[in-house]
C-alpha cells in the first residue's frame, strides 16, 4: 500500500497517530485507575469516592457515543475529534491540579470529563482507519492498537514511577500536555478519508466497490437485524470484560501479595506484554486471511489467558501464572479493538459502519456501565473486613469466565454471516 507515495505521505501519520489514540485511550479509560486508586486510599478516600466520577461518566458514555458517532458521520471524524482531545488533554491536567489543592469537586469534574472525552479517540481512530484501509483492514487495525498494550508495557509503570516519585499532580499534568499535542497534530496532519485528497483505500489506483460517504441507520433498522444483536453481546461482553479486568487488575494484585509485593507483577507486565504485542498485528492478519469472525473467535481464546490467572491466583503462586496473565492482558488490550471495528466492518462495510457502530456502541455501553459497579461491589467486599480478603474478588473473575462462554457462542452463531467488503479484501480476490 505504501508503493502510493502520496498515499504514504498521509497514512503514515494517521497509523502512528492512531497509536497514541489507542495509547491514551486505554491508559485514561481503565488503567490509570490501578494508579490513582491506591494513591487516594492512602489519603483516606474510599473506593467509592474515587471512582463515582468514572461509574456515572459510564452511564452518560452512554448517550455519548451516539452523540459522537452522528457528529463524525456528519461534521468528519477529524473536526469533531480535535477539540475532544484539546479539552481531553486538559481535563486530565485538571485531575492532578484538583489533588494539588486538594478539592474533591474539580477532581470529580475532571475524572468525569476524561472518562468520556476518551470516546472520541477510540471512535475516531477506527473510523479513519476504516475509511483509508480495505484490503489492508485487520493489519493496519492490528498496528494501531498496538497502543493499548504498550500502555500496559510502558505507560502503567511509568505514570506509578512519576506518581511515586513526584506525585499525582505532575504525572497527569505531563500527560494532560501530551493529549493536547496529539489534538493539534490531529489538526494538521489528518484528513478523513483518502478519497478528500484524491486518493483510494490502500493507496489503490482505482475506487473500491464500496462508496466512502458513511450511511445512516435508524435505531428501528438496527434493532430488528439479528446480526446487529449478536455483535452486541459478544462484543458488549469482551468490553465489558476488558473495562472490569483493566481498572482493577493491579489492586487484585495488591489485594493477593501486598504493595510490598507488586514488584514481579509490574516486571512480568512489562516482558509478557511485549511478548503478546505482536498478537495485536496476528489477529488483524488473522483478520485479512480468514475473515473477522474466525479471528473473533481466536481473541475468546486468548482472552482466558489473562482471566483464568487473575481467577486462581493466591498468595503462593508461581510467578509463570503471572506471566501468562501478562501476556494475556496484552493479547486481550491489543485484540480487543482490533477485532471490534474490524468485525462491524465485516458485517456492514465502510458505507455503513459508523451508521451502524455508533447504535452498537451506545448499547453496548449500557452494558460496560456496569463494569466498574460490578468491580467496585466485590472491592468493597475484601475490604469490609478491614484488611483485604483477596477471596472475595474471585467470584469477580468466575462471572467474567461465564461472559467469555457466552460471547463465544453468541459469535459462533454468525459464522455463515459474509463479508461486506469481500471484493476488496485480500482473502475475496482469491
Amino acid at each position: 500500500m505504501f508503493k502510493n507515495k502520496n498515499f504514504m505521505k498521509w497514512a503514515l501519520p494517521l497509523l502512528l497517530l492512531s497509536v497514541l489514540y489507542m495509547f491514551f485511550y486505554s491508559g485514561l479509560q481503565n488503567d490509570h485507575i490501578n494508579v490513582i486508586t491506591p494513591y487516594f486510599l492512602n489519603k483516606g478516600w474510599t473506593a467509592a469516592q474515587i471512582n463515582n466520577p468514572i461509574t456515572l461518566a459510564g452511564y452518560a458514555v452512554i448517550i455519548f457515543y451516539l452523540i459522537c458517532g452522528t457528529a463524525m458521520i456528519k461534521f468528519g471524524p477529524v473536526r469533531f475529534m480535535t477539540p475532544c482531545i484539546v479539552v481531553l488533554g486538559l481535563a486530565t491536567a485538571g485531575v492532578g491540579i484538583s489533588e494539588g489543592m486538594n478539592n474533591y469537586m474539580i477532581y470529580f469534574v475532571c475524572l468525569f470529563l476524561v472518562r468520556i472525552l476518551v470516546v472520541p479517540l477510540q471512535m475516531g481512530g477506527f473510523m479513519l482507519c476504516s475509511n483509508w484501509f480495505i484490503k489492508y483492514r485487520g493489519r493496519a487495525l492490528g498496528f494501531v492498537t498496538i497502543g493499548s498494550p504498550l500502555f500496559s508495557i510502558v505507560g502503567l509503570s511509568t505514570l506509578t514511577n512519576i506518581t511515586n516519585t513526584m506525585g499525582i499532580r505532575a504525572a497527569y499534568m505531563l500527560m494532560g500536555g501530551i493529549v493536547v499535542v496529539i489534538g493539534i497534530l490531529t489538526m494538521l496532519l489528518v484528513k478523513d478519508s483518502p478519497e478528500s485528497v484524491g486518493l483510494y483505500a490502500d493507496g489503490s489506483d482505482k475506487p473500491t466497490s464500496d462508496v466512502s460517504e458513511s450511511e445512516e441507520i435508524t435505531l428501528k433498522e438496527l434493532l430488528s437485524d439479528k446480526v446487529a444483536w449478536q455483535l452486541i453481546v459478544s462484543y458488549g461482553l469482551l468490553q465489558f470484560i476488558i473495562v472490569a479486568m483493566m481498572a482493577f487488575m493491579i489492586v487484585r494484585y495488591t489485594f493477593v501479595f501486598g504493595e510490598n509485593g507488586l514488584g514481579p507483577v509490574y516486571t512480568w507486565l512489562a516482558i509478557g506484554a511485549a511478548l503478546g504485542i505482536p498478537m495485536s498485528y496476528l489477529l488483524g492478519w488473522v483478520d485479512d486471511k480468514v475473515g473477522s469472525i474466525k479471528a473473533s473467535l481466536l481473541l475468546c481464546v486468548l482472552y482466558l489467558f489473562a482471566v483464568i490467572p487473575l481467577t486462581i491466583i493466591k498468595p503462593d503462586s508461581s510467578v509463570a501464572l503471572i506471566c501468562i496473565w501478562a501476556f494475556g492482558v496484552a493479547c486481550m488490550t491489543g485484540g480487543m479493538p482490533t477485532m471490534h471495528p474490524a468485525i462491524t466492518s465485516y458485517v456492514y462495510g465502510r458505507k455503513k459502519y459508523q451508521g451502524a457502530n455508533k447504535w452498537i456502541m451506545t448499547i453496548q455501553a449500557v452494558i460496560m456501565a456496569f463494569a466498574i459497579p460490578y468491580m467496585v461491589h466485590f472491592v468493597g467486599a475484601a475490604t469490609a473486613a478491614g484488611a483485604p480478603d483477596y477471596t472475595k474478588m474471585t467470584p469477580a473473575y468466575v462471572g467474567m469466565l461465564v461472559m467469555l462462554v457466552i460471547a463465544f457462542v453468541a459469535i459462533v452463531s454468525m459464522w455463515s454471516i459474509p463479508d461486506a467488503n469481500l471484493a476488496d479484501r485480500e482473502y475475496g480476490q482469491k
